[in-house]
């Protein structure tokens, strides 16, 4: 690269923290000095590792649609879906079509190395294309599809606590989202996607590296080492793809590679790349936080794990349970298309709008004392933790699936699973979930042996 080639690219780089994290997290943060409800919520996400609950009440109290300074916020349930499907808003958030700043994101946005908030990525992305790339990828991740991978997945977690077995007769502390809910999603998408046994360490690091891409108002060096993750991961992507169109299988990329729509199209290669890499971390990123979201609430809640070896039954309704009080994406952004009006606020072109997904999950009007973790709850699926709309999540049964499996078969196989000190939240505040989870497995059984009879 010549010298001028890296004084651009480094000026784009600065412009897009400047613009993107810099100059927001300045202005929130004033905001909520001065007690703006949103400013106060984006502060404190980024100043505590616990759901700012209290501030989604007060947002609440306002009305169904609060207006704050820089955005409009919701944390009710039915307005949440509503903004989430409607068309007259797009996914993201954005400077705005014309004016010196948006020509300025624009030209530091075309150096931007390829992640989840940059086109032509499935969250950010609208129809038609939005409709074609997700047509190509759906049918992996159907409920029938998903199906057919719960064996395999059961497998994968049993080998996982194999492993651990050593740890568990000894009494040793392990950390299960390192040595358990880290590697099981992996392991699980690498097998969809063709990755290699060697290279899925590689794309766990990447993953972990890059998800604090989704949060606003990063310090200039954490944003340096994001985008660094990202420039390898769409290395090693670039990489792959070339192998898969060398010698293509039946996974997920040689399809994509392969696949062509109604008018004989196929993805671009930088669709491919966008498509692919999303794919493969968003199959992984937010299963992990679920995993290790589930083990601490059960551990929290014996009385609720005790109902499920009671009536094991109930597995499914728990992982949604646990996707509604402590859900892996704390919220989400629109940006308004054209004036609108939602619960009889108007809300003008250009506009903001943020999604509460954690809060609309503990909407009173919709969930009897919502505050309450309860996995016989009769709606607990009524969340919105996965989205809702044409960017509904696209992994959803596979979530659900690989929370399911991975929860009952470390709970069952150590009954006497114990928690102990030393827990860490994640750094990002957008995905919530535990980067260090030190638990003491005794009392583990061993695999097929049948579980104690409940008490």
């Amino acid at each position: 690269m010549s010298v001028a080639s890296r004084v651009e690219s480094e000026v784009a780089a600065a412009l897009r923290w400047g613009l993107g994290h810099a100059l927001p997290r300045t202005a929130i943060a004033g905001s909520a000095r001065r007690g703006d409800l949103h400013g106060r919520l984006i502060m404190a996400t980024s100043q505590s590792d616990e759901t700012p609950l209290a501030l989604f009440d007060e947002i609440r109290a306002d009305g169904p649609m609060h207006r704050a300074k820089f955005a409009y916020v919701t944390a009710s349930q039915p307005l949440v879906r509503e903004v989430l499907s409607s068309n007259d808003v797009h996914a993201g958030v954005s400077f705005g079509a014309t004016g010196p700043i948006a020509r300025l994101g624009a030209w530091a946005g075309r150096r931007a190395p390829t992640g989840p908030l940059t086109p032509p990525s499935l969250l950010v992305t609208e129809p038609p294309d939005h409709t074609r790339y997700r047509r190509l990828t759906t049918r992996v991740f159907s409920a029938r599809a998903v199906q057919g991978l719960r064996a395999r997945t059961e497998e994968i977690a049993a080998g996982l606590l194999d492993d651990l077995a050593a740890d568990a007769a000894a009494g040793r502390p392990v950390d299960l989202v390192e040595r358990y809910c880290a590697l099981l999603p992996v392991t699980v998408i690498a097998e969809i996607l063709g990755v290699p046994p060697e290279d899925r360490g590689r794309v766990l690091d990447f993953g972990s590296g890059a998800a604090p891409s989704l949060d606003l108002g990063l310090p200039w060096r954490r944003f340096r080492e994001v985008e660094a993750s990202l420039t390898a991961f769409e290395a090693w992507l670039d990489d792959h793809l070339a192998d898969v169109r060398r010698d293509p299988g039946d996974d997920l990329l040689s399809q994509l590679v392969t696949a062509r729509d109604d008018q004989g199209r196929g993805l671009t290669d930088a669709e491919l790349r966008s498509t692919a890499g999303l794919v493969l971390a968003a199959g992984f990123e937010t299963t992990v936080n679920l995993l290790g979201n589930g083990l601490v609430l059960l551990h929290e809640h014996p009385d609720q794990l005790a109902l499920l070896r009671e009536r094991p039954d109930l597995w499914p309704n728990a992982v949604d349970e646990v996707l509604r009080v402590d859900p892996p994406v704390l919220l989400t952004g629109r940006t308004v298309q054209r004036d609108t009006t939602f619960a009889g606020t108007r809300v003008p072109r250009g506009a903001v709008v943020t999604a509460l997904l954690a809060g609309a999950n503990r909407d009173p009007e919709v969930f009897t004392d919502p505050d309450r973790f309860d996995v016989a709850r009769e709606n607990a699926s009524d969340h919105v933790s996965f989205s809702s709309g044409r960017h509904y999540c696209l992994g959803a049964a596979l979530a659900r699936m690989e929370g399911e499996v991975g929860l009952r078969a470390v709970v069952e196989r150590h009954p006497d699973l114990e928690l102990v000190a030393g827990a860490e939240r994640r750094s990002t505040r957008i995905l919530r979930g535990w980067s260090v989870l030190p638990a003491r497995l005794s009392g583990g059984r061993a695999a097929g042996a049948a579980a104690p009879a409940p008490a």
